[in-house]
């Protein structure tokens, strides 16, 4: 029996791992299903939710060399979302199409400049520069009297 991709079959668990379990497959092919198709949720050991001996359904989702690639959630149907088109919210407030700064979305200017950043930053560095200089001296004894 040839195992197609897409396809769900039922198989029986052969072995587990610390990365996946082993299903055989009708034919006597053996697939692996990988840790993380083995559940919805976070699966930290895979001896939580299967056990040796299972039959389980699966799907097949890849088959390369010889190795089947197989899913356990993948082979539960869910009903599949409604594909909704997003409508934009009403916004709260003025709706006067300006962002929370005050901004026009369209035309977005800087409210300063990058050299206007830049000085500021010189400005509040050389002060606090100042600041430390006149505390350190005065730690030291200050005036730069030398302790003899």
């Amino acid at each position: 029996m040839s195992i197609e991709i897409g396809s769900k079959v039922q198989g029986k668990v052969t072995g587990i791992t610390n990365f996946g379990a082993f299903v055989e497959l009708p034919g006597g092919t053996t697939g692996l299903v990988h840790i993380s198709e083995v559940a919805d949720s976070y699966v930290k050991d895979v001896n939580d939710h299967l056990t040796v001996g299972d039959q389980i359904e699966v799907k097949v989702i890849s088959e390369k060399d010889g190795k089947i690639a197989l899913s356990i959630k993948k082979a539960i149907d869910r009903p599949e979302r409604e594909k909704t088109s997003y409508t934009k919210r009403p916004r709260q407030g003025n709706d006067d199409r300006n962002s929370k700064n005050g901004r026009s979305k369209g035309n977005f200017k800087p409210k300063e400049s990058f050299e206007d950043k830049i000085a500021n930053f010189l400005k509040t560095s050389e002060e606090n520069q100042y600041t430390l200089k006149r505390s350190k001296e005065s730690k030291q004894g200050g005036r730069g009297g030398r302790r003899g």
